[in-house]
């Protein structure tokens, strides 16, 4: 199966297996995991997956949420990939970092707080989790053609897939990211 097969079947279970595991109660078998605390057991996981996850929630609740952007090389490659909601497609560590900082120039406060969902393959080259992105638009927001949006003072919270791909070193060399940019917009109150 080559790469881009693998990424779709993961995706369609993202949307279709995880609300069945939950209707039927079996949940438990890849628990979510919340900021504060630590990365929950996967019993019968892989270590290595068990390992990237933990990785990826270190990720979210302290490297990204209290901006330790000397830290983001622990979770991803020097040369990593970064596929944006809206089409655009990054390459490098330092790219990568500059476009996270931009989140927090408009909303300070950003944050991930929770991964309701994560899970991955038992070979750990693939992650997915799913999260909500969360923060006050409280700053003018610059755009990257220089338009200037000022502050609405809105609060947003925002659902979203992050589907990572994991290299043998247990960094992301590859990452995936979703959400609604529509929604997004309409939260932070702007068109």
């Amino acid at each position: 199966m080559n790469k881009t097969s693998r990424l779709a079947t993961l995706l369609a279970t993202v949307a279709v297996a995880a609300p069945l595991a939950v209707a039927a109660g079996v949940a438990n078998l890849w628990p979510g995991s919340t900021a504060g605390a630590p990365s929950p057991p996967l019993i019968g996981a892989p270590i290595q997956l068990s390992k990237n996850l933990a990785n990826f929630d270190d990720l979210d609740f302290r490297v990204y949420s209290t901006q330790q952007w000397q830290d983001v090389h622990l979770s991803h490659s020097d040369d990593v990939i970064v596929h944006w909601p809206d089409g655009t497609i990054t390459q490098g560590l330092a790219r990568h970092i500059e476009d996270m900082k931009w989140m927090f120039s408009f909303a300070p406060d950003t944050k991930i707080e929770e991964h309701p969902v994560r899970f991955g393959t038992n070979d750990a080259e693939w992650t997915a989790v799913t999260s909500f992105l969360e923060g006050t638009f409280t700053q003018p927001m610059v755009d990257w053609t220089g338009k200037v949006t000022p502050p609405t003072g809105k609060h947003f919270r925002i659902p979203m897939v992050t589907l990572g791909h994991w290299n043998s070193d247990g960094l992301m060399n590859e990452e995936f990211l979703f959400w609604d940019n529509r929604e997004f917009h309409n939260e932070l109150g702007i068109d």
